[in-house]
């Protein structure tokens, strides 16, 4: 009997750990998820969440039939969806009327802004041309997504809106501060991991050379 109690006692330490992360990485999951559902959708019924999630994670019957939950989840997800798109477009609004105050900036069509860094004397593209040109990337916060490693030629009609309209103004040899507001560039949808979507961006370009 002493022996199976030493035995006993050899063993629990080393069970009483794993148990113990168990439950942590159990409650750092849940901490998680209440953090996310917590600023997705404050207010749940904490009771139907905790009753939907011990049935499905141990494989009980439902409550709800599954079309009346993906309808259901449908729903939510685009309420979140809007309501991220209207928080884009309120901070997109106050940026760009940041931008518009600013000394020396200009508006152009579609609401592109610019601002003169350094003058040019040469001629400007027209829609048909190619353009070379030296350009650095950011989005509102700063953030840069892209630069040019060193001067790049592109034909005009190739580029998004919000630069098209801002070269078909700028003389060969300007440097130019241009923000496009997020239509002119590439609007709901973002482009991959490194444009969110509707985020206005900022752009200084220069315009080395013009050739049809």
């Amino acid at each position: 009997m002493l022996r199976l109690m030493l035995l006993l006692l050899c063993l629990f330490p080393a069970l009483a750990p794993a148990a113990s992360e168990d439950e942590d990485l159990a409650y750092s999951l849940g901490a998680r998820l209440g953090e996310r559902l917590r600023g997705e959708v404050p207010g749940l019924p904490l009771d139907a969440l905790l009753q939907g999630l011990r049935q499905a994670y141990q494989g009980d019957a439902l409550r709800l039939p599954p079309e009346r939950i993906e309808a259901l989840l449908e729903v939510h997800e685009q309420r979140v969806a809007q309501s991220h798109e209207e928080h884009a477009r309120m901070a997109e609004g106050r940026f760009l009327a940041k931008e518009k105050s600013q000394y020396g900036v200009r508006e152009l069509e579609g609401g592109v802004l610019v601002r003169e860094l350094r003058a040019g004397s040469g001629r400007k593209p027209l829609a048909s041309s190619r353009v070379k040109v030296n350009y650095r990337g950011e989005l509102a916060d700063g953030s840069l997504f892209d630069q040019s490693e060193g001067p790049q030629w592109f034909r005009l009609r190739a580029l998004i809106p919000g630069w098209q309209t801002a070269l078909l103004n700028m003389p060969t040899g300007a440097r130019w501060r241009v923000v496009i507001p997020a239509e002119q560039a590439y609007g709901k949808e973002g482009a991959g991991d490194l444009i969110p979507p509707n985020a206005p961006l900022v752009f200084e370009v220069e315009l080395l050379e013009v050739a049809n």
